[in-house]
């Protein structure tokens, strides 16, 4: 989701003398598609800073054997993680949804490596010197960070996938699967749900390329046809999820608008450029700031449980969107419509007694007088 221009030590002027011998840590988020790492070669290039991808195996800051160990817990069940993290880290496991194999394997995977429950580290971090509920103090002080965002990104990410295409993505793929998947597809072992093989941009081609050279030509086309669409539209999906995550940065935040690509230089490159250089002569910015909506009541780790759908809803923005959604609302309007159907069924009961007495007496009066003319 980021890219990072990290700082480096360079010389500076007299005139800079009262500032850090330092760049600023340039921090550069956006969802996919929004041209991160071309800002950070453009950036790295013009002012000499140093460029560090920060993808999450980097976030994770751990070994790849421990890395490999989260990916061995998510292939279990996640409601047997979920015990598992309930009975060494309680406080976690109740912020944490059953179905979120990954956070709860990474709680789990904490405790594991350190013998400290993942809650504990985190309380820890919050009252550090400079720490607070969003987390704990910065590494990095007075960090500049830059945020690309576009309003109408659909096409932009659709030449994205198509410009991928073009620089060599199925020769990528072919040799991908050719030595990593071919034996398990061969096997029908082939699991597109854990660690690389769930990449986007992989399993979305799975038909095509099994069946590439086994098939007839028209078919082989309307396979890959079928690969572009769906690698286009999981895209687009990824996109928009990570364009609805809250920012809630206590930094300040410079946003940069990128949907227009033909204004590249001068809607985003220029006052890049203009912000960076603010912070390493130590003067204010002329861009402002972005106003990051932020409410400290709402809880994001919050738990709910819906008795009407069986399900278990985390954070309070979720809880409050689910009770709108449609699959909500139609559970509600099916149990009101039982509680009134039995409401009925239970006046009908108390009423039907009264009634079917007095046919009894009726008939039972009836009969007696029967009886008595037969006597006679």
């Amino acid at each position: 989701m980021s890219s990072v221009a990290a700082a480096r030590a360079v010389p500076v002027g007299r005139g800079l003398r009262g500032l850090q011998r330092t760049l600023p840590l340039v921090v550069i988020l956006g969802a996919t598609g929004t041209g991160k790492s071309t800002l950070a070669l453009q950036l790295g290039q013009r002012l000499g800073g140093e460029i560090v991808s920060c993808g999450w195996p980097r976030r994770l800051g751990t070994p790849e054997k421990v890395i490999d160990r989260k990916v061995e817990l998510e292939k279990e069940d996640g409601l047997v993680l979920h015990k598992r993290l309930s009975q060494v880290d309680p406080e976690m496991a109740a912020k944490l949804h059953p179905h979120d194999k990954r956070k709860v394997a990474r709680s789990l995977q904490v405790f594991e490596e350190t013998g400290i429950s993942h809650s504990e580290f985190l309380h820890r971090q919050h009252t550090e010197e400079g720490g607070g509920p969003l987390g704990g103090p910065l590494k990095f002080s007075n960090p500049c960070i830059l945020w690309l965002h576009a309003d109408q990104a659909d096409k932009r990410l659709d030449k994205r996938v198509d410009d991928m295409l073009a620089a060599g993505l199925l020769e990528e793929l072919r040799d991908f699967h050719r030595r990593y998947n071919q034996k398990n597809v061969s096997e029908n072992s082939q699991d597109y749900q854990h660690g690389i093989f769930q990449s986007i941009g992989f399993k979305e081609f799975h038909e095509y390329l099994i069946t590439e050279g086994k098939c007839t030509l028209e078919t082989s086309d309307q396979l890959l046809k079928k690969g572009i669409e769906a690698l286009k539209q999981v895209t687009k999906r990824y996109a928009r999820k990570l364009t609805s995550h809250n920012l809630s940065f206590v930094p300040p935040v410079y946003g940069l608008e990128v949907s227009d690509v033909s204004k590249w230089e001068e809607s985003v490159l220029e006052p890049a450029l203009e912000i960076v250089q603010s912070f390493i002569q130590g003067r204010k910015p002329i861009a402002t700031p972005i106003k990051m909506p932020y409410n400290e009541a709402e809880n994001k780790r919050s738990y709910h449980m819906c008795d009407l759908c069986d399900r278990i809803i985390i954070g309070d923005r979720e809880w409050a969107a689910h009770i709108k959604s449609k699959s909500h609302l139609k559970q509600l309007k099916r149990r009101r419509r039982l509680d009134s159907d039995a409401a009925n069924t239970i006046e009908s009961q108390s009423i039907s007694p009264d009634h079917d007495k007095e046919p009894k007496e009726k008939r039972s009066s009836g009969q007696n007088e029967q009886e008595l003319k037969c006597s006679f």
